[in-house]
């Protein structure tokens, strides 16, 4: 049996969440190849051929976008699914937009958000946001699945030295185009790449009082921002921010959550945090109940206290 990853790339470089979805491929398979798909990415492909425990890269170049659209790459995965046993994807926006397309090509069943592989077969998944584990027996030819990164360590980013074959880029659909494309420069880390995370809910009552209050201490601590459903919904912090089963997935080193009451949409996402820090004033606020250390206290008190400590 091999595994094949779909690589996620962007300007020319290869997203981590791959490294993630190759770890969870070698526990599929005793063999891993990689998919590298779009224009002008030999760069991309280089770089996977030098991850360990990688044999195998497929570098796919052709005209078009340098990343391809769900639907020529779905393609592109289709024509080289008899080869598989295992088609991996990060359980990212970009993989949860073509698994499901591939599966259809193959008439399969995805299996979606895998945290364990228990052997070939069988898999598992939450459900019930997070809150119970399903696990998963497929029996298709062809496995088609998304990996949630958290739970699988990143493979080694060099100590490989995989062959690379060039193959043909499959011909664009015509069925979609790309309009444009908006992207959020931004100084801090990446949220699902982020080593700490300050994150701030409903009570942060204004986009103002989340740069007042928040932005320092991430400044001090070099964290990422985060926000919870509802503090986005408010308007209060923008989409890309969002921690939780329709936001990101994020498990940091440390989480500092301020005024958030801990949701079950919002702890599917972040509680597989190492260390959780909640700052709220309500004793009975859910967050506390898996916070290693809560605080009851105002967050527009303690939060510029704790700055200023850290100072």
């Amino acid at each position: 049996m091999t595994a094949l990853v779909i690589a996620e790339h962007g300007s020319g470089s290869l997203k981590a969440a791959t490294l993630n979805a190759i770890t969870a491929a070698r526990s599929c398979s005793a063999e891993v190849h990689v998919l590298v798909a779009g224009a002008g990415s030999a760069g991309v492909a280089e770089t996977a051929a030098q991850i360990g425990g990688v044999g195998k890269v497929l570098h796919a170049d052709g005209d078009g976008a340098a990343e391809p659209l769900a639907e020529t790459l779905a393609a592109q995965v289709g024509s080289l699914a008899a080869q598989y046993s295992h088609l991996l994807f990060p359980s990212t926006a970009h993989g949860k937009n073509v698994a499901p397309r591939v599966a259809a090509l193959l008439d399969v069943a995805q299996i979606s958000d895998v945290t364990r592989v228990v052997d070939a077969e069988t898999f598992e998944r939450p459900i019930y946001a997070g809150n119970a584990t399903a696990t998963v027996r497929s029996i298709d030819g062809t496995k088609v699945l998304t990996v949630r990164t958290t739970s699988f360590d990143a493979a080694p980013s060099t100590g490989g030295n995989a062959t690379i074959v060039s193959i043909a880029m499959a011909a664009d659909s015509g069925r979609s185009t790309l309009v444009s494309r908006e992207l959020t420069k931004s100084d801090r880390p990446e949220l699902t790449a982020a080593k700490i995370i300050v994150a701030g809910g409903r009570a942060m009552g204004s986009s103002e009082k989340f740069d007042e209050v928040l932005t320092p201490l991430a400044d001090r601590l070099g964290a990422a921002l985060g926000a919870s459903r509802a503090a986005v919904d408010a308007g209060y912090a923008p989409n890309d921010w969002q921690v939780g089963q329709t936001g990101k997935i994020v498990a940091p080193a440390l989480y500092v959550a301020c005024g958030i009451s801990g949701a079950i949409q919002h702890l599917a996402g972040m509680k597989d945090s190492q260390v959780i820090v909640a700052i709220n004033k309500d004793a009975e606020a859910p967050i506390f109940g898996i916070a290693d250390y809560g605080l009851e206290a105002d967050l527009f008190e303690a939060v510029p206290e704790l700055t200023r400590q850290l100072g």
